[in-house]
């Protein structure tokens, strides 16, 4: 993980590069993806909230040992404690609920309420930053609604908590790119990251204690957590780096690509099936989300 800043730095603040970052967030869904696909293996065997703790440890400890390796220890530590454990709390939500979303929901059933998230942001901007949100924006929400309701068919196919994880997930991290949109350039990258799994891995051990304890994890769990690790660090850190230096309102809207993902994935993964009326409402919410973003 690299956290080299760009050359046109100046004074603490970094360049922006649209081009440069929606390559970043297109490589970050895409280690995101397949993160969530070892989620859904693990979690048909143990508990999301276990499954979330074994993949955070890991990348704790991937993280740490690339850190004192490369002796950048002290970058881990945040200079801004109390925005960064707010961010990790925000993301300490989103990833649990999310996690649950895809233990009991078809990937790309939960990518597309997560889909709702360059919305939120906008919304959000709007409500917290005092941020413009035209006509059209509003439109775009009301739009993204109505894809949401095309895709899962609510009152004909059945919700449940899972939807609502999914959901939940979404606001929190729609939370957690408006603050970083607000957090200091001189924060490091690994100290985002850093906050994030260090606040994670306790609470996702906590709600897996109190959600009916621990089943046995054998060495091939093991290995695919440590995989799952890597690849959640990694996503990570490719998104940062992306918020970092290109425009939120041009980077947001490439989580999109996730749809390509879930379907592939659930397809040749789990056997899963791609419905219309799912590829229908993804079309749907991508439009309002652009609307939304003009």
């Amino acid at each position: 993980m690299s956290a080299e800043t760009s050359s046109a730095d100046v004074d603490g603040v970094i360049a922006p590069s649209n081009n440069r970052a929606v390559l970043l967030v297109l490589s970050a869904f895409a280690v995101f993806s397949c993160t969530d696909v070892i989620v859904k293996v693990l979690a048909g065997r143990m508990l999301a909230p276990q499954v979330t703790f074994l993949i955070t440890a890991a990348a704790l400890i991937v993280l740490l040992g690339h850190a004192f390796a490369t002796g950048r220890g002290s970058r881990l530590v945040p200079r801004h404690p109390c925005v960064a454990l707010l961010r990790a709390l925000l993301l300490a939500g989103d990833t649990l609920l999310i996690h649950y979303a895809f233990a009991v929901l078809p990937l790309a059933e939960a990518y597309l309420l997560a889909f709702l998230t360059p919305i939120l942001v906008a919304v959000l901007g709007f409500v917290l930053l005092g941020e413009r949100l035209s006509a059209i924006g509003w439109a775009g929400v009301l739009i993204g609604f109505a894809g949401v309701a095309v895709a899962l068919k609510p009152g004909v196919a059945p919700l449940n908590l899972g939807h609502a994880a999914a959901v939940g997930s979404a606001v929190f991290f729609a939370l957690s790119l408006v603050l970083l949109r607000r957090t200091k350039a001189a924060e490091t990258d690994e100290a985002l990251v850093s906050s994030l799994l260090v606040v994670l891995a306790p609470v996702a051990l906590a709600v897996a204690a109190v959600s009916g304890g621990f089943a046995q994890v054998s060495l091939g769990d093991l290995a695919l957590a440590l995989a799952g690790g890597a690849m959640m660090l990694g996503g990570h850190a490719l998104l940062v780096r992306a918020f970092r230096i290109g425009e939120a309102s041009v980077v947001a809207p490439f989580q999109y690509s996730q749809i390509i993902w879930g379907c592939l994935f659930g397809l040749l993964v789990f056997s899963t099936p791609v419905e219309l009326h799912t590829l229908a409402g993804a079309a749907i919410i991508i439009l309002s989300g652009w609307l939304v973003l003009k």
